[in-house]
């Protein structure tokens, strides 16, 4: 099945260019229905350039500090010389939502490129 997502111009680059392996998102009913297997066409929300990527894997977590514990940085999408921080998800999902649904690792390889 193909799935849509929405991405910001940074973190779509680093998909597209091969440096971010893990999508991470909020575990709502929504992403819930989210399979190994489906394909996920990510829209840079600048450029609505679509790239396509398979999910190999899926983790669920409590919150992004646990899942940002789990791997390493680079599989996130930050480059070796930044520092990574699950407070840097906080701009998009409240604790308080964190709490509600737990969040998601989606582990992607690109498809099209």
């Amino acid at each position: 099945m193909t799935r849509f997502l929405n991405l910001n111009p940074e973190p779509f680059l680093a998909i597209k260019e091969g440096r971010k392996k893990i999508e991470m998102r909020l575990y709502d009913k929504e992403k819930s229905k989210i399979q190994i297997g489906d394909e996920i066409e990510f829209k840079n929300e600048q450029t609505k350039e679509i790239i396509k990527c398979e999910v190999i894997d899926i983790r669920i977590y409590p919150s992004f500090k646990e899942l940002y514990d789990a791997h390493n940085k680079e599989d996130l999408g930050y480059l070796p010389n930044q520092k990574a921080s699950s407070e840097d998800m906080l701009k998009y999902y409240p604790l308080e939502r964190q709490q509600k649904y737990s969040v998601m690792a989606i582990f992607i390889r690109l498809c099209n490129y």
